[in-house]
């Protein structure tokens, strides 16, 4: 037996273990976990050629276990801050107020609303990085107001989870392209951009085509009453302030590096989170947020953990080496017909687990070819969380069908009415992709 039919071996014990497991419902997490320890038992027993290794110790199987659950550790641990940066603005009652204001404020002037609704939408998750967070904080909210506007159900629901799949999209924070880019040794630099327009025109096209037909007719005394109420002593420069503080400190090190200190994003979003504290005319209960922000997190942080395990054990076992091999030798142009199907599919089944097994493999084909890996890239990380709404995880879409109570039929009903802007984001994202060396000179990047 070769090194080739090893890893291959490997691959499909894996395959087997984590199907298995997910016909047993078993939680993603531990069914990836499953598959990793899978792997290293097939490892140590599948023989492997004349390309033999000696055996690995027990010592050395749990140094190898051990490193990968610290593999994207800094991730995990911006994710962490970011979400408590901003569950302290929740419970601290300033997004209420910033929610209230714009309805008082914009609710008869329906576009402008509907933009700083959406904006509303937009910001948890580019500074955490997760969909189901923006469906947490700021979901049941906007979907109040949208229910006011005379939005259905059906697009009510759909339109949020689009929002919340954008936002995860949206710089600074996308889990995805960091995830990626860390396994290819490639610098997160120059995706704010790319990540943005794509992000912002998927965003902007679900916002308007799944609220058409609808009129702002309420009285908006009666559309506020049905709002929760905002804590006396907030104020727009009060609500503003935190965030201001955050972008200051993350376009500090980019205009002026030599001057600035250096300082990383889990810190950032630390000074960002004091400023809340200093900024909030109530007291807030810091460590009861910070175990609220860990136990709302705790899936999503173990997924990215057991992900590390599982790319370490197929690194060892070759299994990594060989799916690289078999997406570098497809065809660019069966790439570019069906990337567009597999990546949100394999969100679904993988969740975050999908960035570094396939996108460094195709960071290095791209890159190989010619063409702008950084502008692919993006892309792909703006296709991956369109696929947040599909089994066995659905862990976005499951979020916004449980915050704001849809009664209707989760395929037939929400999905089915969330297509159209899926499609239209994925056919926006395709031709990004194959036109990404212009788009690439076009943005400097």
């Amino acid at each position: 037996m070769t090194m080739f039919t090893h890893s291959l071996g490997v691959i499909i014990v894996v395959a087997v273990i984590f199907a298995c497991a997910k016909k047993l419902h078993i939680c993603t997490e531990l069914a990836l976990l499953s598959a990793a320890v899978g792997a290293v038992i097939a490892h140590l027993i599948l023989p492997m050629g004349a390309d033999a290794r000696s055996a690995l110790p027990f010592t050395e199987i749990v140094r190898h276990l051990v490193e990968g659950t610290f593999n994207y550790f800094d991730v995990c641990l911006t994710f962490l801050s970011a979400t408590f940066f901003m569950t302290l603005l929740k419970e601290s009652g300033g997004v209420n107020y910033l929610v209230r204001q714009i309805v008082a404020r914009f609710y008869k002037k329906r576009i402008f609303c509907l933009l700083l609704l959406m904006v509303v939408m937009l910001i948890p998750g580019a500074v955490t990085g997760s969909g189901a967070t923006t469906v947490l904080t700021v979901g049941g909210l906007v979907g109040a107001v949208l229910a006011a506007m005379g939005v259905e159900e059906d697009r009510r629901v759909a339109l949020v989870y689009i929002l919340a799949a954008m936002s995860a999209a949206m710089p600074p924070i996308n889990l995805w392209t960091m995830m990626a880019a860390a396994g290819a040794n490639m610098p997160y630099v120059g995706f704010t951009a790319p990540l943005a327009i794509l992000s912002l025109a998927g965003a902007l096209f679900a916002t308007f085509f799944l609220t058409r037909g609808t009129k702002s007719d309420g009285e908006v005394d009666e559309i506020l009453a049905t709002l929760p109420e905002a804590q006396d002593g907030w104020s727009l420069p009060r609500t503003f302030i935190p965030f201001i503080v955050m972008i200051a400190l993350i376009l500090g090190a980019r205009i002026i590096p030599a001057y600035w200190p250096v300082i990383g994003l889990p810190m950032i979003f630390m000074i960002s989170a004091a400023f809340v504290l200093l900024c909030s005319p109530v007291k807030i209960p810091i460590f009861q947020t910070a175990v609220t922000t860990v136990r709302n997190l705790k899936e999503l942080i173990g997924i990215m953990i057991v992900v590390g395990v599982l790319n370490q054990i197929l690194t060892l076992t070759g299994a990594r080496g060989l799916i690289s091999l078999a997406v570098v030798i497809l065809p660019i142009s069966l790439l570019f017909a069906t990337l567009w199907i597999i990546l949100p599919v394999s969100e679904g089944i993988l969740q975050y687990a999908v960035a570094p097994l396939l996108g460094v493999p195709l960071i290095m084909l791209f890159n190989m070819l010619g063409y702008n890996a950084v502008i692919a890239l993006a892309t792909w990380s703006v296709m991956w969380p369109v696929g947040d709404c599909l089994p066995p995880t659905a862990v976005v879409g499951r979020a916004a069908v449980m915050e704001l109570d849809y009664k209707g039929n989760y395929y037939k009903g929400f999905v089915k009415t969330a297509l159209i802007p899926m499609l239209f984001i994925l056919a926006l994202c395709t031709l990004a992709m194959v036109f990404n060396n212009q788009l690439g000179n076009f943005l400097g990047v």
